[in-house]
């Protein structure tokens, strides 16, 4: 079992930055992939970045690429993802989720993760 808590939402400007935490207990964490997927409400939820076991590596939906960056403290037992750069298509609420059959393959399919938080909102605008 994997419990997975998020932080970090808000309201903020187009153009500025927010920090989404994701606070995980239960298994090792270090011991598998994580990621953020977004989705509003009546549509599906979309994959937004994905880090390895040891954050070597990641992934990037095409739509966030060279403004989100992820990463992960094992040590903490934390995920974080930067969000620069934020447009008003960037509404969502964003969940952070585990994939314990990955370790060093980063998955970008929702199916292929087995845990997730309850998401935290974030709303672009003006």
């Amino acid at each position: 079992q994997v419990q997975l808590v998020e932080s970090g939402g808000g309201l903020v400007q187009p153009g500025g930055s927010l920090r989404l935490s994701c606070a995980a207990s239960g298994r090792t964490f270090s011991a598998y992939a994580m990621g953020w997927f977004r989705q509003i409400p009546g549509k599906e939820r979309e994959f937004v970045a994905g880090i390895s076991w040891s954050g070597g590596s990641t992934a990037y939906a095409d739509s966030v690429k060279g403004r989100f960056t992820i990463s992960r403290d094992n040590a903490k037992n934390t995920m974080s993802l930067q969000m620069n750069s934020l447009k008003p298509e960037d509404t969502y609420v964003y969940y952070c989720a585990a994939a314990v059959s990955f370790r060093a393959v980063v998955p970008t399919n929702r199916w292929n993760y087995d845990y997730w938080g309850q998401g935290t909102e974030v709303t672009v605008s003006s």
